[in-house]
C-alpha cells in the first residue's frame, strides 16, 4: 500500500492561513488597515520575508489590496467585481439556448418578485420609459430589442440587490444575443404581433407597480415561457 507524504506547510502558508480566518471571523474587517510587515512579523514570531509572501498570497486570493505608499488594506466585497465567465460561443448549439432561458427564468423571475417589494419611483419610471419606446418603435428591432433590454435591466435594479444585478450583467451579452434572436422569432411567428410582446412586458410592469410579488414573478414566467415557447417551436421546424 502506498501512503501520500504529507509535505510539512511553508511559514508563510500558515501566516497565510492564519490572516484568512482572521478575515473570516471578523476580526480583520473590510476597509482595516493592515499592520507593518516588520508589526507582523514580531506578532507571528516569523521573518519580514514570510509575511511579505503570506501577503502576496492573500492578494492574489483578492483579499487584500496594498496602496502604495499608504500600507496593506482589507478588501471590502465588491458584488461588481464578481466574475460569470461566459462566452457567446455557447450559443452555437441550440440547447445551448434553451439552457439560458432556463436561467433567465430562474434569475428573473425571483427579480421580478424583488422589484415589486422594493421598487421606487425612480424604477418605475425606468420600466414606464422602456415600455414607452418599445411601443414607438414598431417596425424597428434594434430599437426594439434595445427597449425590451432596458426594460429588464429597469426591473433588475428595482430588486435592490447588487449581487443579483451582477449576475443579470455577466450574463449581459448573452441575454441580448438571445432576446435579439428571440424577439425576431417571436414577432415573425404567426400566433402573436408586436403588441402581445409589449402586453407581457406591461403586465409584468403593472404587478410590479401595485407591489404584488406574486403576481410580478407570474407574469414575469409567463413571459419567459412564452419566448421558451416560441424557440421550442422554431427549434422543432428547423430541425425537420
Amino acid at each position: 500500500m502506498e501512503y501520500k507524504k504529507i509535505k510539512p506547510k511553508k511559514i508563510y502558508e500558515e501566516v497565510t492561513e492564519a490572516l484568512h480566518e482572521m478575515i473570516r471571523n471578523g476580526q480583520l474587517v473590510p476597509g482595516s488597515k493592515l499592520e507593518s510587515v516588520q508589526q507582523l512579523a514580531e506578532n507571528f514570531q516569523v521573518s519580514r520575508s514570510a509575511i511579505r509572501e503570506a501577503l502576496s498570497a492573500l492578494k492574489a486570493m483578492g483579499l487584500v489590496e496594498m496602496k502604495q505608499g499608504e500600507g496593506t488594506f482589507i478588501k471590502e466585497f465588491d458584488a461588481k467585481q464578481m466574475t460569470f465567465p461566459l462566452s457567446t460561443a455557447i450559443l452555437m448549439k441550440k440547447k445551448d439556448v434553451i439552457h439560458l432561458l432556463e436561467v433567465r427564468k430562474i434569475i428573473e423571475t425571483g427579480t421580478a418578485g424583488l422589484a415589486a417589494k422594493n421598487r421606487s419611483e425612480e424604477d418605475l419610471a425606468a420600466m414606464t420609459k422602456a415600455l414607452e419606446e418599445m411601443k414607438r418603435v414598431k417596425g424597428d428591432e434594434e430599437l426594439g430589442e434595445k427597449a425590451d433590454f432596458q426594460f429588464h435591466l429597469a426591473v433588475s435594479s428595482a430588486a435592490s440587490n447588487p449581487i443579483l444585478s451582477t449576475l443579470l450583467d455577466q450574463v449581459s451579452e448573452l441575454m441580448i444575443e438571445t432576446m435579439k434572436e428571440t424577439r425576431r422569432l417571436w414577432l415573425f411567428s404567426k400566433q402573436t404581433t408586436t403588441e402581445n410582446l409589449v402586453k407581457e412586458h406591461a403586465k409584468i410592469f403593472d404587478a410590479i407597480l401595485e407591489r404584488n410579488e406574486e403576481k410580478a414573478q407570474m407574469a414575469m414566467i409567463e413571459h419567459l415561457e412564452n419566448v421558451d415557447n416560441i424557440l421550442n417551436k422554431y427549434f422543432f421546424e428547423t430541425t425537420k
